[in-house]
């Protein structure tokens, strides 16, 4: 059952209608009165809930039934029906508990999209008994692996940790509804992987899956790049073309590195994720969009939000489930299970059937500091199989090539090599670290981006704005 809430009979009525025909039953409430006693008498399944009333402007009156909606049924999922003059109302609703707000006019595919996505993960939460707190879930022993396994498709996610089987389980249980997700972890953590699995054990599963790194698109481009372009749009488009929305209809779109995305962008993200609607650059006709959105990114979103650098709005827009990826400092056990994964791929390239690791080596590489994850461990592995000579691997062949990381980093990421350091500005101190790591990398701009944790683009636009020579790739 359904409890639709306005003030509005004409909004009452087309909802009404719209809900009976997907054979939902439905009861309607003129005011927060009627409506806590319609949630006290029947087994409502969901709310939708106008955010305000004749007699309140504020939408004071709206927040005040959400909050009293969720005191009476915490399990309820209530999506807030709102205008765009009340966004940062439907933001406070986000706060209170709302599932997710629906901005008018809606268009009907878009709320009822929302409202299966509300009930599926209603569903998915009662069949998880400990689904119930963070504090209880962290207490409570995760399923197996193989259990795992037998029921979803995690493909080449390696890992058996009770860190990860908890992701895992998350990601088994949100695949199935269309709800966006945010993955967040340290780089090299896996969050790709995690977002294709997703996808993967989903009922998009036969569509595309896009892949969209965010931070390496310029502002000027973003409309281009994600809602394609016709041909005379702009004085370079010498064709047509197709953006990434576009490729990603009715599947999947992962944002990668969503926090790298410069304000003004985010507004136009977050624009087509509220009316999932857009235009192509140059065109003035409006396209639809059928896609499930999933974002990532290493960096904090809330204290960016606290910073102005990240719109909150968008934060609850991308957000409805939040995935964390343990970094390896948070799960060493299943470093041995990555080496060997590793090394049983890197046999049959490098044609060495023979070759081990070993367990005094593993012991090793549990203790190690990898701030890179699972991305700096896997290099390690190579490139310690490509200067190795026999086919078992000990401590000191690894030894040998982390120190040999180490010192590039060191070089790449200068932190006291600084001279007279105290005199010198921020500023200067970015000049300094940008050269030398251009210096040791020999001006290849994607090394370095890589060596100083920044996208290729905010590295090019550093080494413009101080005048830093470098080569074109």
């Amino acid at each position: 059952m359904i409890l639709i809430v306005d003030d509005d009979i004409a909004v009452r009525t087309s909802l009404s209608l719209l809900m009976r025909k997907e054979t939902f039953g439905v009861v309607t409430a003129e005011t927060p009165e009627e409506a806590l006693a319609h949630l006290a008498q029947n087994a409502i399944e969901l709310v939708l809930l106008d955010m305000n009333f004749s007699n309140d402007t504020s939408g004071d009156d709206g927040l005040n039934l959400l909050a009293q909606i969720r005191q009476r049924d915490a399990q309820v999922p209530v999506i807030l029906i709102t205008g765009w003059a009340t966004i940062d109302l439907a933001v406070k609703g986000m706060k209170i508990g709302a599932a997710d707000f629906i901005s008018k006019p809606w268009q009907n595919t878009h709320l009822m999209q929302s409202v299966r996505t509300a009930l599926a993960l209603r569903s998915a939460h009662e069949q998880s008994p400990n689904e119930v707190s963070r504090e209880q879930r962290s207490a409570s022993a995760p399923v197996s692996r193989r259990q795992l396994d037998r029921q979803y498709d995690f493909g080449q996610i390696i890992g058996q940790s009770d860190a990860m089987l908890r992701v895992l389980e998350t990601v088994g249980r949100v695949a199935a509804t269309d709800a966006s997700v945010l993955i967040m972890g340290e780089s090299g953590t896996g969050k790709e992987l995690i977002a294709e699995a997703i996808h993967q054990n989903s009922q998009r599963a036969r569509r595309p899956f896009v892949k969209v790194n965010l931070g390496g698109i310029s502002t000027s481009l973003f409309e281009s790049e994600m809602f394609g372009h016709i041909r005379g749009a702009f004085t370079d488009a010498r064709y047509d073309r197709t953006g990434r929305f576009e490729l990603a209809n009715r599947g999947t779109i992962f944002l990668d590195e969503i926090g790298e995305l410069e304000l003004s962008s985010q507004v136009k993200l977050l624009r087509v994720l509220q009316d999932r609607t857009y235009e192509i650059l140059g065109s003035s006709k409006t396209k639809t969009l059928d896609v499930r959105v999933v974002c990532a990114t290493n960096r904090n979103l809330e204290e960016m939000v606290g910073n102005g650098t990240f719109r909150e709005d968008l934060l609850y827009r991308i957000n409805l489930i939040a995935i964390y990826l343990p970094s390896l400092r948070e799960r060493p056990e299943d470093i041995p299970l990555l080496v060997d994964f590793f090394v049983n791929n890197l046999r049959t390239i490098y044609g060495r059937p023979h070759l081990e690791v070993s367990r005094d080596a593993l012991k090793w590489l549990k203790q190690l500091n990898l701030p890179g994850n699972i991305r700096q461990l896997k290099n390690l592995v190579e490139r310690t199989i490509l200067v190795s000579t026999g086919d078992v691997l000990g401590i000191a062949d690894f030894e040998q090539n982390y120190q040999s990381q180490n010192r590039k980093s060191e070089i790449a990421n200068p932190k006291s090599n600084f001279p007279d350091v105290g005199s010198m500005t921020l500023e200067e101190m970015e000049i300094q670290m940008i050269r030398r790591a251009m210096e040791f990398h020999r001006g290849k701009v994607a090394r370095v981006a890589k060596a100083l944790g920044l996208t290729r683009s905010a590295l090019y636009r550093r080494l413009e704005k101080y005048s830093i020579p470098f080569d074109e790739e």
